[in-house]
Order: C-alpha cells, then structure tokens, then sequence
C-alpha cells in the first residue's frame, strides 16, 4: 500500500509540473521554448511550441484526473519525453543558451534528466510493472507484486 502512495505521489507530482510547464509554453516562457526547436525541424517554432504546450497539459491534466487510464497515459507522456529528446540533444549541439542552461556542461546534465522523466512516468502511472505483469501471464508465470 505505501508504494501505490508513493507512486500516486510521483504521478500527481508529473501532472502538475507538465501542466505547469505547458501553461509556459504559451505564456511566460514562449520565447525560452522557441529557442530550443531546432534549426533543421520542418516547422514554425512558435507552432511547434504552442502544439507541444498543448500536449504537456492534456498530458499533465491526464495524469492528475484520468486514474482509470492512468498506464496509457504514462505510456503516452513517456513517448512525449522521448519525441522532444531530440530538441535537448540540438540544444547541446547547438550550444543554445535557454532557461539558464547556458554551458556545455548544464546543457548535458539536462541530457540526462529527459530519461529520468521516460522512468518517472512509467513508474508513477505503473506502467511499467503493468507491462511486466502482462508478460509474465502471457509466458505462464506468476507475477507477484507489491502494492
């Protein structure tokens, strides 16, 4: 039972911060997120800004309300992590300076959190260990989990 409170935690916690994020991307931070869409991406950064904005906040507001379909959101918020990773590893390349990351080096440390946040929203929504479950019925094993 604590680690379904501490997943439930962890999910709500990633909702607020991709709604919040979202919310920023049309607003406050616009200009920020325009600066990391990449040069060689076939489309208006200001569109690709507004359009990922959008989806962080269906994403964020799924997590926080959607509990019923909470393994398909993780799944889908993963995919979102891994879609825009190429915009942060341009960021990098590119040495583009955006929300204070204004070095090589906290440009790469950023690297490193896009699959922290792939694991956080597997883990949080337990979709991963619904995949695992599923698997392990499919060989003929018995899964056992705590919950």
């Amino acid at each position: 039972m604590p680690d379904r409170r501490v997943r439930t935690a962890g999910r709500l916690l990633l909702g607020g911060a991709l709604t919040f994020a979202g919310i920023s991307h049309l607003t406050t931070a616009r200009e920020e997120f325009q600066a990391q869409v990449p040069d060689w991406f076939p489309a208006d950064p200001d569109l690709v800004v507004v359009a990922s904005g959008l989806v962080e906040i269906g994403l964020g507001a799924g997590l926080l309300v959607w509990r019923s379909r909470r393994i398909e959101v993780g799944w889908t918020a993963a995919a979102f992590f891994v879609a825009i990773f190429p915009g942060n590893i341009s960021q990098y390349v590119d040495r583009t300076d955006a929300f204070g990351l204004d070095s090589d080096r906290a440009r790469f440390v950023r690297l490193l959190f896009q699959p922290a946040l792939v694991a956080w929203a597997l883990w949080s929504t337990g979709a991963w260990r619904d995949l695992v479950e599923r698997r392990g019925r499919s060989a003929g094993h018995v899964v056992e989990t705590a919950d």
